[in-house]
């Protein structure tokens, strides 16, 4: 856990009087001696910092990817005020020090609060830890320590949105009036409401709600987190020639749970080998047969993928996954979650039960694009 600086309150002051404003030689002392102590370790500090600076630090994240601090102290301290909630364990903090670090980082939450800025952050360090000469168990631990934090920062509530007046325009926010609901893009969110366009029907034809009406409203960021807030109408009125809605500000913006993985969409060769149980108890293995169907995935976390085949399968079922990504088989156990039948085609959505640290990593590299294919 990270350690937190209390500040403690000073004594009561109610006493204190100018009948005596002499100190004792002792006293003196003291107060020099404690003065000259802090002095000296903030100077230590800061030192201690420049030497490990990105420019000197040839590390690849030892240790579970580096620690030691980047450059100033208020920038240390900032990091572990934004992460102190979202549950990260200590071999996390040190990479997220050492994705810092190596990217020269000096306002760690502008990056955290910008998914574009973090990814590329994680990208420089993901190619320093792989190309590092240390034994391939030990850049595989060191990635799946590097992901397991990437993860964490985009399903937790790090620089959440805090009002509707943070939002940007063209958000596309989602509202719910009863069982309707609507999507409309935020015009304007700088002024006394939030202006977002007048929702309309399938043809077109603009919809009015009634003033005073509430609504329940979800939008997402583009770092994929979920949002939800309620709101009413205020008005409706014409801005830029098109007819727009206003609403109600809100700054009670709720967090919501989003994937627990990051998905990408993927267009990837894979074969499907059915895999059954046999024996019973202590003698119990899987067999995988040797009969392939060929499929094609669609889309895939490290907890599962969508794969699309001719074959029909069993809910319930597991196969054995194979496709080969960056010149690398990977392969995992799955399970039939569901399927969905169009055609000819079957949708099989897939839960990974087993799957190797290294075959996790090459998946990650692909969702979070670290790699260029």
């Amino acid at each position: 856990m990270i350690n937190i600086l209390t500040l403690f309150p000073l004594q009561s002051i109610t006493n204190f009087t100018l009948e005596d404003p002499s100190f004792s030689p002792t006293q003196i002392i003291i107060f020099v001696a404690v003065f000259a102590v802090i002095v000296v370790a903030l100077v230590f500090l800061n030192s201690a910092n420049k030497k490990s600076s990105p420019a000197k630090s040839k590390s690849s994240g030892g240790g579970g990817g580096g620690g030691g601090g980047f450059s100033g102290l208020s920038s240390m301290f900032a990091l572990r005020k934004l992460t102190k909630n979202i549950g990260m364990d200590s071999t996390q903090k040190k990479m997220l020090d050492f994705v810092f670090k190596t990217d020269g980082v000096s306002e760690p939450e502008k990056s955290i609060n910008n998914p574009l800025l973090l990814d590329r952050h994680f990208r420089r360090a993901f190619r320093i830890i792989e190309q590092s000469p240390s034994s391939n168990e030990e850049v595989q631990r060191k990635l799946t320590i590097l992901f397991s934090t990437r993860n964490l920062l985009e399903n937790s509530p790090v620089g959440a949105i805090t009002s509707t007046k943070m939002l940007k325009e063209d958000t596309v926010i989602t509202l719910s009036n009863g069982k309707d609901k609507f999507e409309v893009a935020v015009t304007s969110a700088k002024d006394e409401s939030l202006v977002v366009d007048a929702p309309t029907n399938v043809l077109g034809s603009q919809i009015k709600i009634p003033h005073g009406a509430r609504l329940s409203a979800v939008f997402f960021t583009k770092g994929n987190k979920g949002f939800s807030f309620e709101t009413r109408v205020i008005g409706y009125s014409q801005m830029h020639g098109r007819p727009v809605m206003q609403l109600a500000h809100s700054a009670q913006i709720k967090f919501l749970s989003v994937r627990r993985y990051r998905r990408k969409q993927a267009v990837i060769d894979c074969f499907l080998y059915l895999v059954y149980v046999e024996g019973s108890g202590k003698k119990q293995r899987l067999i995988v047969d040797k009969r392939r169907i060929n499929g094609t995935i669609a889309d895939i976390s490290i907890g599962g993928c969508s794969i699309k085949a001719v074959a029909p399968v069993q809910v319930g079922a597991r196969f054995k996954i194979e496709f080969i990504q960056r010149n690398a088989s990977v392969a995992a156990l799955g399970q039939v979650l569901r399927t969905n039948r169009a055609g000819m085609n079957t949708t099989i959505h897939f839960k990974f039960l087993r799957i190797s640290q290294k075959s996790m990593n090459t998946i990650n590299a692909f969702v979070y694009e670290y790699v260029n294919e």
